[in-house]
């Protein structure tokens, strides 16, 4: 049976004082979908509030995977994602959540995303972000009353990497903000690749982590599959 993954997209396209223009950064959801692509996976695309999503980094269109995604179904599917509030989470073997800087604009109190990926997880199903995607995992409590990423290993957009990047336009300080709920943080060399397991979670530290976020994903579900 093909595995079915939800990628759960962040609507925001302007963050931080100075209006920053954003969104899903491209290498964040075209390499793992190329992936997913690969393994012959079923994928749909939500967002927040089912209005069409923004790309960030469109510069980088002349990377393969990049530019395979912008001119196939991938783009296309993501421009009419679903409204997350109104999709059946329990169909979905996956859920991803891609970074850029949008997520940290509507991701971090959402309820309903809380909700999703709690649900996803607690019945062992894959939950995975990149950089700034893990951004989705605060605040999410399981049905014991912990936190998720108490006691988990993780990675994220980490401090280092975000004072020489968006400092001034995010909220506040994703690596920290992790910490602070009990996460495990693992932080290598800033713009290194560097994704992680830990059970049904993955998570990925930037942009270059993407790919092996997505061949994760699949390693891990053809794992359960054995």
């Amino acid at each position: 049976m093909k595995a079915k993954v939800l990628i759960i997209v962040s609507n925001a396209n302007t963050i931080g004082k100075n209006n920053r223009r954003t969104g899903t950064f491209l290498p964040e959801v075209a390499h793992p979908y190329a992936e997913f692509q690969k393994a012959d996976f079923d994928v749909d695309f939500a967002s927040l509030t089912g209005e069409s999503p923004f790309l960030d980094a469109l510069n980088l269109a002349d990377d393969p995977d990049n530019l395979k995604f912008l001119t196939g179904k991938g783009w296309e599917d993501m421009h009419k994602a679903a409204k997350l509030s109104e999709v059946d989470v329990k169909n979905y073997d996956a859920v991803f959540i891609p970074g850029g800087l949008a997520p940290m604009v509507d991701m971090p109190e959402n309820d309903e995303l809380k909700k999703v990926i709690a649900n996803v997880y607690e019945r062992d199903g894959i939950v995975a972000a990149v950089c700034h995607g893990p951004v989705s995992l605060l605040n999410v409590k399981l049905s014991d009353g912990t936190y998720l990423v108490n006691g988990r290993n993780i990675t994220s957009f980490t401090t280092e990497e975000e004072n020489n990047y968006a400092k001034d336009d995010v909220p506040f300080d994703l690596q920290t903000a992790l910490t602070v709920q009990g996460a495990i943080f693992h932080a290598a060399e800033a713009w290194s690749a560097n994704s992680i397991s830990d059970g049904n979670l993955i998570t990925g530290q930037n942009p270059a982590s993407a790919k092996g976020v997505g061949e994760k994903i699949v390693a891990l579900f053809e794992s359960k599959k054995a």
